[in-house]
């Protein structure tokens, strides 16, 4: 209760001076367009200018922990929790969520449309070994998975020329994946807001193990006392606003929404 009337405070007292921070975000976000929404909007009403380093959760992670950022906005909660209790972040907030999908060319040779959950979807592709993109980046996605497919009790390191792992963002593995007609793991905005679908389709979701939660970690001036500290715990007060909650909850694409706001103050 103390920290938040604090943060609170901090929120009101700074919001009419402009401060810049960097912010670590994963491509999926970035690619949503969520991005193009909420600036602006955090600038209006903070005075903060934030400047994003789009990459994958690894290399969020990472900038973190070298002190080169803020703080970090991505999507893999055991990751995130390591990276706390090791000190680098203060804290871990959850801000929103939305789901991964499997993406795959029309005619679907793996029949991905039948699959009784994520990793029967999975045993498909690799038993019909259809061409599968892989962000094989470090990033949230790619970590998901890599994760999904342990639980179909497989490993891609004994996967053929099918498997293609390219190390690139969602947004470049889309397109890869829309050029070869091949099947991918994506987050559901990243795909909704993707203008280069070619022959794909959305072919599998509703598994729970699908859920894709993006927290908010300031990062840790006890460990880096240069980051600015006071402008992440202002950014998360705004993030965690009914004003924010508003924001997310009612973009959409196409009439299809992309997040579900559940930050908690």
């Amino acid at each position: 209760m103390i920290r938040a009337i604090c943060l609170i405070a901090a929120f009101w007292t700074t919001a009419v001076s402009a401060e810049t921070m960097k912010l670590a975000v994963t491509t999926s976000f970035h690619n949503s367009g969520l991005s193009d929404v909420l600036l602006p909007a955090i600038k209006q009403d903070t005075g903060l200018d934030v400047q994003l380093l789009v990459v994958g959760t690894g290399q969020a992670l990472r900038l973190g922990q070298a002190g080169d950022v803020d703080a970090i906005l991505v999507h893999s909660k055991a990751a995130e929790q390591e990276f706390v209790a090791e000190g680098y972040g203060t804290r871990r907030t959850e801000i929103m969520y939305n789901d991964f999908v499997l993406i795959g060319p029309a005619s679907d040779d793996a029949k991905l449309r039948s699959a009784e959950n994520a990793a029967d979807a999975l045993s498909r592709i690799a038993r019909a070994e259809s061409e599968f993109v892989s962000r094989g980046d470090d990033s949230g996605t790619h970590k998901k998975e890599l994760a999904l497919w342990s639980s179909a009790s497989l490993d891609p390191e004994g996967f053929g020329s099918w498997y293609k792992a390219v190390g690139a963002g969602m947004g470049a593995s889309l397109n890869t994946a829309a050029g070869l007609n091949a099947y991918i793991l994506s987050d559901r905005a990243s795909w909704l807001n993707f203008g280069n679908k070619e022959e794909l389709e959305l072919l599998f979701s509703g598994d729970s193990v699908l859920f894709n939660q993006y927290a908010y970690l300031p990062v840790n001036p006890a460990k880096h006392p240069h980051v600015k500290a006071e402008a992440a715990d202002q950014l998360e007060v705004w993030l965690t606003s009914a004003q924010a909650g508003t924001l997310i909850n009612s973009y959409t694409i196409n009439g299809e929404k992309l997040f579900v706001f559940n930050a908690l103050q």
